[in-house]
């Protein structure tokens, strides 16, 4: 707390961050639609520039409907790597104001600026720099909101998009918070916000003034905590580091795939990949999950962005099994995998596929028994070996190494 018993949380989201990383880079590409992701049909947007988003175009949103939606825009490939160089300039901008940082993704973060008033003045003149100085850093725009706790200052960030900067003092939380859609509450989907209009709650101040107990009856333990959030008390801290709780890899195919050998290519990379992020944050894990989406859709399901249509809705498959030991040994993971495919007997293709491992152990490599060195010696070379001459440049003798498209997404966990 500063001086004055307050409490300040500062929550920063580049705008659109991808896709005006690519606008800066290449001035021709400056207002025009630009969309970075979804070069086929089965790719997903992962970031829409704001002259994008007027048609409609949205990120996570399918590129068979961004194309329908902005025929004429500009579609380009990401580049995680340069994105994830940019976001490192950022995160050191936001060291110079506080060391309480906790990454959200590569484009946003919360930061509790508390300690720092005292030094840096006022938390509207602190926000103010910060935003001067990632634009003088990156010539990128970052909007920011400013509040008591992580909930008001998420919600103040997003309303004040683009190029924001909205502040929330306690005392103006609930007048704040109060006419927002249910929605916007985190931890409310469609699923979930379906059930509460089907009660009559749409808003905020809705869900905060509804009978308690008849509210439990209906959304049993977590009804206390959702009311709590609606009146805009969020006790939780900015976390500067969090462990991971799962590493994963998963691609969706161009077309339908059913053929074990382009399976097993592609659960062989992604152990793989897998294991070298393992063995490079020094974690192993003992829970490996496979997961597959179906190909043929059953019916239709409200989108994340509740302002867009639906999209079709494709069953997701998961298997997975808990070994003895932990392990970040990329062919341990994937003969398990293989052997968790091979027991699901899926009975029709798969559009995406995906291999984690879960229940880690930080530490991975410390504790060896003699007999396994040598496997953790070959990840080792294996890995100095891509990372000096890229992915595809070697991999493991077992069938064929599916090699996947970019559209691939890495997870570290939550």
């Amino acid at each position: 707390m500063n001086a004055q018993g307050e409490r300040w949380i500062l929550h920063a989201d580049m705008d659109a961050f991808y896709a005006s990383i690519e606008q800066r880079d290449h001035p021709e590409l400056r207002g025009k639609p630009v969309i970075v992701g979804a070069q086929s049909k089965r790719g997903v947007v992962a970031a829409a520039s704001y002259e994008a988003r007027t048609f409609g175009v949205r990120s996570a949103m399918p590129g068979f409907r961004a194309r329908e939606l902005c025929p004429d825009g500009v579609y380009l490939p990401s580049n995680i790597e340069h994105y994830a160089a940019v976001s490192a300039q950022v995160h050191e901008v936001f060291l110079s104001f506080t060391p309480e940082i906790e990454p959200i993704a590569l484009d946003e973060a919360f930061l509790d600026i508390t300690g720092s008033l005292r030094l840096l003045g006022e938390p509207q003149k602190l926000a103010a720099d910060l935003k001067r100085a990632v634009r003088d850093a990156t010539a990128l725009n970052v909007s920011v909101g400013l509040g008591p706790n992580k909930l008001v200052a998420k919600l103040a960030c997003t309303l004040g998009k683009p190029d924001g900067l909205l502040v929330v003092e306690r005392p103006g939380v609930r007048s704040f918070v109060d006419p927002l859609p249910i929605r916007r509450l985190w931890g409310v989907g469609p699923v979930l916000g379906a059930k509460l209009a089907s009660l009559g709650i749409e808003t905020f101040r809705d869900l905060s003034s509804y009978d308690p107990a008849l509210l439990a009856s209906q959304l049993g333990e977590r009804a206390h905590e959702l009311q709590r959030l609606a009146r805009g008390e969020d006790e939780r801290p900015v976390q500067a580091y969090r462990e991971p709780k799962s590493y994963g890899e998963e691609n969706t195919f161009e077309t339908d795939v059913s053929d074990r050998t382009r399976v097993t290519g592609a659960l062989t990379a992604h152990s793989e990949a897998v294991a070298r992020r393992l063995r490079h944050d020094d974690y192993a894990g003992r829970t490996v999950t496979v997961k597959a989406k179906l190909s043929r859709a059953r019916g239709r399901r409200e989108a994340r962005d509740s302002s867009a249509s639906t999209e079709p809705y494709y069953p997701l498959v998961t298997r997975s099994r808990t070994l003895r030991e932990a392990t970040n040994d990329g062919a341990v993971i994937r003969n398990v995998a293989v052997e968790l495919w091979d027991e699901a007997k899926l009975a029709e293709p798969v559009r995406l596929l995906g291999v984690s491992l879960s229940n880690l152990e930080s530490g991975g490599g410390a504790q060896l028994e003699l007999f396994k060195q040598p496997k953790t010696k070959l990840g080792r070379t294996l890995d100095a070996i891509t990372e000096r001459f890229g992915e595809h440049a070697i991999s493991r003798a077992v069938e064929r190494s599916e090699k996947l498209t970019p559209g691939r997404t890495k997870k570290r966990g939550t």
